[in-house]
């Protein structure tokens, strides 16, 4: 096992790099655990595990110490906020890790970082938590909005917005389902497979498999470490793809031989799914902006083995004159918030922002500006984000339709009978985390009038 000292010390670094140079977090975790891939199993878990946990529940931890501490949160030093941070995550929330350990650790981290005169000052919050840990306070149930906000560390712009949209009730259960773990989802091909041989061979290296909602080609697994190890996945028997982002090739339901459109495809999962709903025939042309995702999309081409899907690089804010009324099913599912998947990508949460959000609605209006364009008259547009935001959702599919020669549909003879509502007949659904059962996705169908 490595040196304790050292694991906390790379876990600070990793902090800090997330923190002060804003780099994504699953980016430095994947950096770290590569490099230091010589590290025993149970290091690279704590790693990240502590990692995650003190991104995840950042406001919690910062409203506790700033209410011990005499120095607020935001007023440390960088590495010492860091320091104690990590220190209260271990005490809070690990049992295996004794708090004495965790005090002392952070004590002789902050003295090799040279802080030497702050070794009491950090001793002294950490011990003061592992005192008050049974009975550490939270905002008052009557402030509903700074409640929600530290009892599930969410910004309170965000708890504030999703209250007046959602209410209470519902607003806390998306905010509780963020914090849940959640299994891996999986798309069982179903062209050239068979389902039942796909889960076989996952049971056969020891995989779980249970149903995922919704869908019948669907499922849920655990009990892997590393799934390009999977037989299945290396056959391309399976993608990796959440059941909110399944239900865009749903309510898409190409016919044989369609020419689609995936103006924003990387990693490819929504193309590969139209291809094999398409069983061989017809054309699917997978874009995005960059080589390192279009490379993306292409390896899951080829693992996939599938014929009618051709990946290209292709900047969407820029019109393409000769896919002008070329394709029967544009898909556009575009950049956005991303608020729908903050179970998976947690500091999404704290960098997006009201006017980032305004920056992403004029980028998004201007890539369905030109998507309008590529749909043949008759012809089928699937808007989607991963986002839970009215600006970027509803309101740009009321915009899109008041400006050019587009017909919602309704969903209902695509969707499951559980999640149809009054929206959906209007031909728009948005999922919720908690509520439905996958992520937080935004789905809307708009058909070109006949010219």
């Amino acid at each position: 096992m490595a040196a304790v000292s050292q694991i906390r010390e790379l876990l600070a670094e990793m902090l800090l790099e997330v923190d002060q140079e804003e780099r994504y977090s699953h980016l430095v975790l994947r950096e770290t655990l590569e490099k230091y891939q010589f590290l025993p199993k149970q290091d690279r878990a704590f790693i990240t595990r502590v990692f995650e946990g003190t991104i995840e529940n950042r406001i919690r931890i910062d409203y506790w110490i700033n209410g011990i501490s005499s120095v607020g949160v935001d007023r440390m030093k960088p590495m010492i906020r860091e320091i104690i941070r990590i220190g209260v995550y271990q005490i809070v929330y690990m049992d295996s890790v004794p708090d004495s350990a965790a005090c002392n650790e952070a004590v002789k981290l902050t003295q090799k970082k040279g802080f030497y005169n702050l070794k009491g000052f950090v001793n002294g919050v950490l011990r003061n938590i592992s005192r008050q840990k049974e009975r550490l306070p939270l905002p008052s149930k009557e402030f509903p909005r700074d409640y929600l906000s530290v009892r599930y560390s969410m910004p309170e712009w965000l708890v504030r917005r999703w209250l007046a949209s959602y209410g209470k009730e519902t607003t806390e259960a998306m905010l509780e389902a963020f914090l849940k773990e959640r299994p891996t989802t999986v798309r069982c091909r179903q062209f050239c497979t068979d389902q039942k041989e796909t889960e076989a061979m996952l049971r056969d290296q020891g995989v779980t498999v249970e149903p995922a909602p919704w869908l019948p080609y669907a499922r849920n697994i655990f009990g892997f470490n590393y799934i390009p190890a999977l037989y299945a996945f290396r056959e391309g028997r399976i993608q990796v793809q959440d059941v909110s982002s399944m239900l865009v090739g749903e309510l898409a339901a190409p016919k044989p031989g369609d020419r689609v459109l995936d103006m924003c495809a990387a990693p490819g999962g929504k193309s590969l799914h139209v291809a094999d709903m398409l069983k061989g025939t017809g054309y699917v042309e997978a874009r995005d902006l960059t080589e390192y995702k279009v490379g993306l999309i292409e390896e899951n081409i080829e693992r996939s083995g599938v014929i009618n899907v051709v990946a290209k690089r292709q900047d969407a804010t820029i019109p393409d004159r000769k896919s002008v009324n070329a394709f029967d099913i544009v898909l556009a599912d575009l950049p956005c918030s991303g608020l729908g998947v903050i179970g998976k990508k947690t500091d999404i949460k704290y960098r997006i922002t009201p006017d980032r959000i305004r920056e992403l609605v004029q980028l998004q209006k201007q890539i369905l500006h030109n998507a309008a364009d590529y749909v043949k008259p008759g012809g089928l547009l699937i808007y989607s984000t991963c986002t839970i935001c009215e600006e970027e959702n509803e309101e740009n599919v009321q915009w899109f339709l008041a400006h050019y020669p587009f017909t919602a549909e309704s969903l209902e003879e695509y969707l499951p009978g559980e999640l149809k509502n009054e929206d959906t007949g209007q031909g728009c659904i948005q999922l919720l985390p908690g509520i439905h059962g996958v992520d937080g996705f935004f789905i809307a169908r708009m058909r070109r009038n006949q010219e």
